[in-house]
């Protein structure tokens, strides 16, 4: 049995893999399709203090017979793969795990590629997801006026209250980043990782990343840069389409009483 495994896995991790890969082969005879690496070892951020998580993927499960493994030094997780096909909508209870799946690296394929076009699929939004999460849902406008509250206590001198608003709104800001480059948004322990591996045009890490630090410290400049260039993006993602479909949102801020936006 040919197992893959990332080049910064340790030898340590690999010896353990290869005998839970075989005991799950053994035990499940015909069933199991493959083996996915996920949490911080599949992506180079394993200490000493981390686990290795595994996902069994298997042709049917039965949690009768298959509990999950769960110590100190390794989780497995058994799946099928129609439950790793299923994509959760944004909202749903399933939809926190999707960025689960986001490049984990594959060790074992028995499926002819189903399981890496399902984690791609997990990854990756559609246009329609995209415009549920910066519409439907209202992620765009809620973000907006989050930052347009905590622009006013900062011109108000209300240091605290801009740091609060500003601190509340980075989730949202994440959100719609992500969603306007068709991505789900990573879990924030990975966030620097995928900005840096997997970086966003228009969004460099270091910006990113330093533009939510400021506006958690209430930075009144650096929330209105942090709007000017979503804005940008969202006019980019509208042209990108070929239709308005973020640009009814902006106007909704384009006047004059919205001008501590712009800084006016």
């Amino acid at each position: 049995m040919q197992i893959c495994f990332p080049q910064h896995l340790s030898l340590e991790s690999q010896s353990l893999l290869r005998t839970v890969v075989r005991r799950i082969d053994a035990d499940h005879v015909g069933s199991l399709l493959g083996i996915v690496l996920t949490g911080s070892a599949a992506r180079g951020l394993a200490t000493d203090q981390s686990d290795v998580d595994v996902l069994a993927i298997l042709e049917y499960v039965d949690r009768a017979d298959t509990p999950w493994v769960h110590s100190a030094a390794l989780e497995v997780i058994p799946l099928t793969l129609e439950h790793i096909e299923s994509v959760a909508s944004f909202g749903a209870p399933e939809w926190g795990y999707r960025w689960t799946y986001a490049w984990a690296p594959i060790l074992l394929d028995r499926t002819g590629g189903r399981i890496q076009a399902a984690l791609e699929r997990q990854t990756r939004l559609t246009l329609q997801e995209a415009n549920a999460i910066l519409v439907g849902h209202s992620q765009l406008d809620a973000w907006i006026n989050l930052l347009y509250r905590a622009l006013k206590s900062a011109r108000g001198g209300n240091g605290l209250e801009a740091r609060l608003d500003g601190a509340e709104s980075v989730p949202m800001l994440l959100d719609v980043v992500f969603a306007l480059h068709g991505l789900v948004r990573p879990y924030n322990k990975y966030l620097r990782w995928s900005l840096q591996n997997h970086p966003i045009p228009s969004w460099p890490a270091d910006d990113l990343l330093g533009l939510l630090q400021r506006t958690m410290a209430g930075d009144a400049d650096a929330m209105r840069q942090t709007y000017a260039r979503v804005h940008d993006d969202c006019m980019s993602f509208d042209r990108r389409h070929g239709q308005e479909l973020l640009g009814h949102v902006l106007e909704g801020w384009a006047g004059e009483s919205y001008g501590v936006l712009r800084g006016q």
